[in-house]
C-alpha cells in the first residue's frame, strides 16, 4: 500500500496561522521589489544622502524650515519629489523585516533557547543601527556580523521539520539586504552593490515563497515526471538568477539604451564594437558617484549584448519547460502560465529598448522577473513524485 501524500510538503507548520503570515510576507516582498525598481529607475536611489534616516529625519523633510536645515546640513540638495520614494521604500522594507522576525520567532519557539537565540540576534542587529548613525562604523559592523553569525549557527543546528531553519535563513537574508541598502547610499550607487541589492530582494522573495508554499496545507503537486521536471526547473532557476543579475548590472551601469532604440540589431550592426573587459569590472574603488554611470559606450554595449544573449537562453529553456508541463495532465495551467509570463517578459524587454525605457515599462519588466521567479520557486517547492 502506497504512503499517503504529504499535505505540508514535508515541513510541519509551527503554528496554524504561520502560512498566512508567510503569504503576507510574500505579498509585501513582491511589492517592495517592484517599488524598489520604481525608486531605482526614477533616479531616486540617492535622494536621501544618509541611512536609515532621510536628511536626519525618520520620514523626510516637508516644512520649509526643515528643507532649509536639510540643505544646510547635507551636500546633496533636497529633492522633495524623490526623497519620499526612497524613505517609503525603507519603511516598507523595515516592516517586512519585522514580519520575518515574527515568523522566525514563531518557527523557533519549540526549539531549546530558540526564541532567545532569535531575539539576541535581532537585538545585536538593532543595536548596530544607532552605532552606525553615530559614525561608529567598526562597532556597528561587528554587532551586525555577530547577529548574522548567530543566525547562521542556529540554521545549521536546526533541521527544517518545523520551518525553523528556513525561517532563520530568511531572517539572515533580510538583514544582509538591509546592509546592502545602506551601502547603496554610502557607496554612491556602486553597480556591484545596487545589483546585489536587487538580488537580495529577489532572494528574500524566493525564500519566503518556499516557506509559504511549504507550510500551506494540501498544495503538493504530485506527478510521476516530478523528478525530471524538478531538474529542469533547477536549471531554469539558475539561468533566471543569472539573467536577473545581468539585468541589475545593465540598469546600475545605465546600459539599457546602449544600443539606441534598435532591436535585434545594435547601433545599426549585429555585433558593434564592444568592450567586455571594462563592462564587467566589479570593483572600481570607493568614493565614485555612479549616478548616470561611468562606463564608455563600448562597455555599455557589451553589457546590453550579454543581457540579450542570456535572455534568449532563459526564454528558450523556460518556454520548453512550460510546454512540457502544458502537455502533462495536472500541470497544464502552470505550464501555460509559465509560457505566458516568459513571453510577456521578453516583450517588455524589447519594448524597453524600442520605446526608450519608459518608467512604467521598466518597472513592469522587473515585476515580470519577480513573478517568473515566484512561479519557478513555487513549483520547485510543491512538485513531488508519488510515494
Amino acid at each position: 500500500m502506497s504512503a499517503p501524500i504529504p499535505t505540508r510538503l514535508r515541513i510541519g507548520s509551527p503554528h496554524r496561522h504561520f502560512h498566512r503570515l508567510a503569504w503576507l510576507a510574500v505579498l509585501l516582498a513582491l511589492g517592495i521589489v517592484v517599488f524598489g525598481a520604481f525608486v531605482r529607475l526614477s533616479n531616486a536611489g540617492l535622494s536621501c544622502p544618509d541611512w536609515p534616516t532621510c536628511y536626519g529625519r525618520a520620514t523626510w523633510p516637508t516644512q520649509a524650515h526643515e528643507i532649509s536645515q536639510a540643505n544646510a546640513s547635507f551636500e546633496r540638495v533636497y529633492d522633495a519629489s524623490r526623497a519620499w520614494r526612497e524613505q517609503v521604500h525603507r519603511h516598507l522594507a523595515a516592516t517586512l523585516g519585522l514580519l520575518i522576525l515574527v515568523l522566525a520567532l514563531v518557527a523557533a519557539r519549540r526549539r531549546r533557547f530558540g526564541i532567545a537565540t532569535i531575539g539576541v540576534a535581532a537585538g545585536l542587529v538593532a543595536a548596530s543601527i544607532p552605532l552606525y548613525i553615530g559614525a561608529h562604523y567598526g562597532a556597528a559592523g561587528a554587532l551586525a556580523i555577530a547577529g548574522e553569525l548567530l543566525l547562521l549557527v542556529s540554521a545549521i543546528r536546526w533541521d527544517n521539520g518545523d520551518a525553523a531553519r528556513l525561517s532563520a535563513i530568511t531572517l539572515m537574508a533580510v538583514v544582509f539586504q538591509a546592509l546592502l541598502g545602506m551601502w547603496t547610499v554610502t557607496w554612491l550607487l556602486k553597480p556591484l552593490v545596487v545589483t546585489g541589492h536587487l538580488l537580495g530582494g529577489m532572494t528574500t522573495l524566493s525564500l519566503l515563497t518556499w516557506l509559504a508554499w511549504s507550510t500551506t496545507p494540501d498544495v503538493a503537486l504530485v506527478n510521476a515526471i516530478a523528478p525530471r521536471l524538478r531538474r529542469l526547473l533547477w536549471i531554469g532557476l539558475v539561468l533566471l538568477a543569472l539573467q536577473i543579475a545581468l539585468g541589475g548590472w545593465t540598469s546600475s551601469n545605465y546600459a539599457a539604451l546602449a544600443c539606441g532604440n534598435e532591436f535585434p540589431r545594435c547601433l545599426g550592426q549585429w555585433l558593434p564594437p564592444h568592450d567586455v573587459h571594462q563592462a564587467f569590472v566589479l570593483w572600481r574603488g570607493i568614493g565614485v558617484d555612479y549616478t548616470g554611470g561611468v562606463l564608455d559606450g563600448p562597455a555599455r554595449v557589451a553589457i546590453q549584448l550579454a543581457h540579450r544573449a542570456m535572455a534568449v537562453l532563459v526564454f528558450g529553456h523556460l518556454l520548453l519547460v512550460g510546454l512540457r508541463m502544458f502537455r502533462t495532465p495536472g500541470l497544464r495551467s502552470w505550464g501555460l502560465l509559465m509560457m505566458l509570463l516568459v513571453s510577456a517578459q521578453v516583450a517588455l524587454g524589447i519594448a524597453n529598448v524600442q520605446l526608450g525605457l519608459p518608467l512604467w515599462n521598466a518597472v513592469a519588466h522587473t515585476a515580470g522577473a519577480a513573478l517568473l521567479l515566484f512561479l519557478v520557486v513555487g513549483l520547485l517547492a510543491r512538485l513531488r513524485a508519488p510515494e
